[in-house]
């Protein structure tokens, strides 16, 4: 079996993840903590919402209920982004160029890097936003669908509608489909890559029991891992028409022990599976083979992170039973 360094900390921990080799901890207490030589923690909001790894830079970002949006670098120094006073920042996303968006309310904010502002105002309050991989686009999702807006070009959003409440949103990474995790115990997608005038194609991926909390794209972007089953359910977004008409895999078969949170090795088609007892899992998407990454713990897996060479995983839990198994041992 791997070996497991474990971390004890107090508290719900939002986010496991590395910056390089470091592994980073964000507490819902405000504090970020960091195995660097020991442990160092480094004092960030009072009461932190989320907290995200840019994937376009050496950093994580953070939002709390002070209203600050901050950069966190490798050796833990802060920078404010953005500060919008009374609100509560709860959805945050890192962008190409340095670009960093974050919401409240009804208004999505994209910061650009010199530091200007563009701000998208929506019909309902925004759930979740994303930064397309490909051009400076940001989706908002909201009741009843999801905005696309270009940054840096007026002009009208395409609204992809479906009813219902749409409460997160990502893109695939070959940008050809959007999807949203829903308020009903569902997923529903949209293919973007459809000629222009004619009507954009959407699909329903439901069966779920519980609320999909966690969603990870493999690294080719071929499959889409989702929570809230007691197993991972595994899209195929490889064809021309994504998972129309498909069946997903089911990865790391529990019982009746819900899945909390997935993610994808970052060079290879392996799935890093957490459980509500905070077991962890690791799945190999070829043929499904299973290594047991972790045993259970005190607490829900609520969040995990790969090291850049994929050697190395964070998780943390909502109990505050953290670490990092390291699979190369």
């Amino acid at each position: 079996m791997p070996t497991v360094a474990p971390l004890d900390l107090t508290g719900h921990i939002v986010t496991a993840a590395f910056i390089g080799d470091t592994p980073f901890f964000a507490n819902a207490n405000g504090t970020i903590h960091r195995l660097d030589g020991g442990e160092k923690v480094t004092e960030a909001h009072e009461g932190l919402l989320i907290c995200i790894r840019d994937p376009h830079s050496q950093s994580l970002l953070s939002g709390g209920e002070d209203g600050k949006v901050l950069r966190i670098a490798a050796d833990g120094s802060i920078t404010i982004i953005a500060e919008a006073p009374r609100k509560w920042i709860t959805q945050l996303a890192a962008g190409p160029q340095n670009a960093v968006a974050y919401a409240h309310g009804k208004s999505t904010v994209v910061v650009l890097a010199d530091g200007s502002t563009k701000e998208f105002a929506e019909s309902r309050t925004v759930e979740g936003i994303a930064f397309a991989p490909k051009g400076l686009r940001i989706a908002a999702a909201r009741y009843n669908g999801v905005s696309l807006h270009w940054v840096a070009t007026p002009g009208q959003p395409v609204e992809l509608e479906w009813k219902g409440a749409h409460t997160s949103v990502t893109f695939s990474p070959d940008n050809r489909f959007v999807v949203t995790t829903m308020q009903e115990s569902a997923l529903h997608g949209w293919k973007l890559d459809v000629k222009p005038g004619s009507e954009t194609r959407h699909m329903r991926m439901t069966g779920y029991p519980a609320k999909v909390k966690s969603l990870s794209w493999s690294p080719k972007g071929k499959w889409l891992a989702s929570s809230g089953a007691p197993a991972a359910i595994v899209w195929p977004f490889s064809s021309k028409d994504g998972p129309m008409g498909k069946a997903p895999q089911e990865l790391g078969t529990r019982a009746n022990i819900m899945v909390t949170s997935v993610a994808f090795h970052p060079a290879e088609e392996i799935l890093a599976i957490g459980f509500v007892d905070g077991m962890i899992l690791g799945a190999r998407l070829a043929d499904g083979k299973e290594a047991l990454l972790r045993r259970p713990g005190k607490g829900a897996i609520t969040s995990m992170g790969w090291s850049g060479n994929g050697k190395l995983l964070a998780f943390a839990s909502e109990a505050g039973d953290c670490g990092v198994v390291d699979i190369s041992a």
